[in-house]
């Protein structure tokens, strides 16, 4: 079943007409980081990963969108908002693609929470916490999602 789940997504991904995020290295470029601001981060960071879950699902994220505790996002400290990073858990070594559309985590000793999702994907529940590294792969507009009022 979950062969032909992957096929399936596979299948559908392909049909998509341009990637979702692009490199914003446009000066000037709606949406686009500004240099000074990448210059901040170093590329790869490692240290504790936590997740979080029914607690916040339902609830707005920093970004503004509401927080799926099945999705593939995490929360970082101070990364722009929607930066796209690669975690890698240092104990199994599993990897996975997650966006940043949180805040957190708000723990000493820990530099991200991954959600319920991203935390079974990377092998974790259990545990709790798990040693991760944390590679950037582009940098977000730090956008805030503005919702219509009703």
């Amino acid at each position: 079943m979950t062969k032909y789940i992957l096929i399936l997504f596979i299948l559908l991904m392909s049909c998509t007409n341009s990637p979702r995020y692009h490199t914003g290295s446009e000066p000037g470029k709606k949406g686009s980081v500004p240099l000074s601001t990448k210059g901040k981060y170093s590329k790869v960071m490692y240290g504790v990963s936590s997740f979080y879950a029914e607690d916040f699902h339902g609830k707005l994220t920093a970004n503004g969108e509401v927080y799926d505790m099945y999705g593939l996002t995490a929360a970082h400290k101070t990364l722009p908002l929607n930066t796209i990073i690669r975690v890698t858990n240092m104990e199994n070594d599993k990897s996975i693609i997650l966006r940043i559309n949180d805040r957190g985590p708000y723990v000493a000793g820990r530099i991200l929470d991954c959600s319920y999702g991203a935390a079974l994907k990377l092998g974790f529940l259990a545990q709790g916490t798990t040693k991760v590294k944390i590679e950037i792969i582009e940098f977000g507009d730090n956008q805030y999602m503005k919702h219509k009022e009703e």
